[in-house]
């Protein structure tokens, strides 16, 4: 593998442990705490410290909280299978303050017999929030499992979709 530098980013939500490859391509992007799936190359016996290399990245993070931004403009690397990698694309689509059940991610990639298998490459995308899987709910509108915690995910669509009073 080339070269990957890491750093921490801070966020309202927390702090992240993000990655990025020689190019600046973010791979990954965790929130810290009581993650379920911690980083596996944001982490320095894995990369470089590289805090320099993480500017836009801090830049579009920032705007998305200040909401002044709803989508990210990154380059993204997400490693993983061809099959994770159409599932994460399909995230991508998925609009700022909205929902959609694993079975309606399913049917967007093409195969609605594939409700586990989208679930399962939904819970190991590497870049939490710029790749959307909170978006991401049971059929009956119930949250379902994030890999940083239900909590978390809570607060994500709290914010997208703030209540009135």
């Amino acid at each position: 593998m080339d070269a990957v530098f890491y750093d921490i980013v801070s966020t309202p939500l927390g702090a992240v442990t993000a990655a990025v490859d020689a190019d600046g391509a973010l791979m990954e992007f965790h929130f810290m705490g009581e993650s379920r799936h911690p980083a596996k190359l944001a982490r320095p016996e894995a990369a470089e410290h590289g805090p320099g290399r993480f500017d836009a990245v801090r830049r579009q993070v920032d705007e998305f909280f200040a909401r002044r931004r709803e989508t990210f403009d990154l380059v993204l690397k997400p490693q993983g299978t061809p099959f994770q990698q159409k599932v994460w694309r399909a995230l991508c689509d998925i609009p700022f303050g909205r929902t959609i059940s694993y079975q309606q991610l399913a049917i967007a990639i093409g195969d609605i017999n594939a409700m586990r298998a989208v679930g399962a490459a939904n819970g190991r995308n590497p870049i939490w929030l710029i790749i959307p899987c909170h978006r991401v709910i049971g059929k009956d509108g119930s949250l379902t499992g994030y890999g940083g915690g239900l909590p978390l995910k809570r607060a994500l669509l709290d914010f997208e979709t703030p209540r009135l009073l």
